[in-house]
């Protein structure tokens, strides 16, 4: 996309180089580093090999973090993957990704972090259960708040956050490094598990979202030069600091501790905090949690933004408050769909409304407790989207190389076409284990996609394809 075409380009643009950075480490550093480590050791059977998966990891998120890089700087528009996806393979291909992360995979994994902060924020202040989904709304509200009130504001949030996430995870690292004397990286035992490809399913998911920093090109001040390096920088800060947290959780704990932990965060915070290390680690993963909130947030009102401009069925969103700065209405909608999937799939109660609903049109109930819960159901189900889009991206650069053989290139993959290559059957092989994993359950991210097939025939595109990208 051009930017001199581009209606919402003409606003200012607020990101230094630091902001995308840490909008970059904001999202990708969520929970996953607090949960799923246990997981990862104990389908590996040497230490060694637990924290290898973690650098390989982060090697496929720079893969595809500069495969990014060159595609973010040739369309250095409004959108990120809308927009590559509509110039490759049309329209069609960009409303479709707009549209599942509206209703499913956006709005879904905010849901999902404001729910892990409010978890959490009950244990810290020993509150009834039942108080959860109130903690959870009143993040999304106060987050989406924050960035109506324009792009300095949150911007302002999600760097305070990312900084405080960034000190809480170097107080965890210099405590296991410091406290704990059983680190081996030799340390070996039996795989308890169904072996590395889990593990590494769960490292590359804990990842994941380095992407939608892509969605806020257009806000960065000189993205040609400053989108790649913030992707490359973001990328290997939270690779470093994934790989010396894992470290630093075998040094306190031991290989063997580690696989059998509940709470590894937490066992490693008391060997400082004693016990108090539950709490310390409640509000890291509350900081971190509402890290990934904030990210999630300003990235994806700039998508919905996109939409809106685009397709005269959504033309609320695509309104831009000039005296903020912000989509204050894409941001409304945002939180409102993802509040809806807070009452919805986080309660019992909306839980039991929506098997009454598939059982009503001769569907079966969602299987909630096979997959860990509400919104690891949600999450899930939608992964397979997530996942084919993501593939559709990486072979997106090939076709763009293509048929945009003489459109300026500022910033092109190195070893190309071998570093495309290696993320695209990155992509191949977790769609595939997304979709094993899934079964049935991808139709929580098929049935959406349908329903948006037919909006997209009766959508009312604005301007002819092609006109602005």
């Amino acid at each position: 996309m051009d930017p001199q075409g581009d209606p919402l380009q003409k606003r200012r643009a607020e990101l230094g180089l630091w902001d995308a950075v840490s909008v970059i480490v904001g999202i990708v550093v969520g929970v996953s580093i607090f949960q799923v480590p246990p997981t990862v050791f104990s389908n590996v059977d040497a230490a060694w090999k637990g924290i290898g998966v973690w650098c390989i990891g982060g090697m496929v998120a720079l893969v595809g973090a500069l495969c990014y890089g060159e595609l973010a700087t040739t369309y250095p528009g409004t959108g990120g993957d809308y927009i590559y996806l509509t110039r490759a393979y049309g329209p069609m291909a960009g409303f479709l990704f707009a549209w599942s992360w509206l209703t499913t995979v956006l709005t879904g994994n905010i849901a999902a972090m404001a729910y892990v902060f409010a978890d959490y924020a009950v244990r810290l202040f020993d509150c009834d259960p039942r108080a959860a989904v109130w903690f959870a709304v009143s993040a999304v509200a106060t987050v989406t708040l924050f960035n109506a009130m324009g792009l300095k504001a949150g911007k302002t949030l999600q760097n305070l956050l990312s900084v405080a996430k960034v000190l809480g995870l170097a107080g965890l690292l210099t405590t296991g490094l410091l406290k704990g004397s059983t680190f081996s990286l030799q340390a070996s035992q039996p795989v308890d598990g169904p072996g590395i490809g889990l593990a590494m399913i769960l490292v590359l998911f804990a990842y994941g979202g380095w992407n939608d920093s892509a969605l806020v090109t257009a806000d960065v001040r000189e993205p040609r030069r400053n989108m790649p390096r913030a992707l490359i920088i973001g990328t290997l800060l939270v690779t470093v600091l994934y790989v010396l947290v894992n470290i630093a959780y075998v040094h306190a704990l031991g290989f063997a501790g580690l696989r059998s932990a509940q709470a590894p965060a937490a066992d490693v915070l008391g060997l400082w905090l004693g016990g108090k290390g539950a709490a310390g680690m409640s509000l890291l993963v509350m900081v971190s949690a509402l890290g990934a909130v904030s990210g999630l947030v300003l990235t994806g009102s700039r998508l919905h933004a996109r939409l809106g401009a685009d397709y005269r069925i959504f033309s609320w969103m695509g309104h831009w408050n000039s005296r903020f700065n912000s989509p204050v209405r894409s941001l409304v909608t945002q939180a409102c769909v993802s509040m809806l999937l807070i009452m919805g799939v986080g309660t019992d109660g909306g839980r039991n409304s929506i098997d009454r609903g598939l059982t009503a049109i001769g569907l079966s109930a969602l299987p909630w407790k096979k997959y860990d819960g509400g919104f690891n159901t949600l999450v899930t189900g939608t992964a397979p989207i997530f996942w084919f889009f993501f593939l559709s991206t990486g072979i997106s650069l090939f076709v763009l190389r293509r048929k945009d053989r003489g459109r300026e290139r500022p910033f092109t993959v190195p070893l190309y076409p071998v570093v495309p290559l290696v993320f695209i059957a990155a992509c191949c092989y977790m769609l595939y284990s997304s979709v094993v994993y899934a079964q049935a359950l991808c139709l929580l991210g098929i049935v959406p996609l349908l329903i948006g097939i037919l909006l997209f025939l009766i959508s009312g595109r604005r301007q002819a394809p092609g006109d602005e990208l």
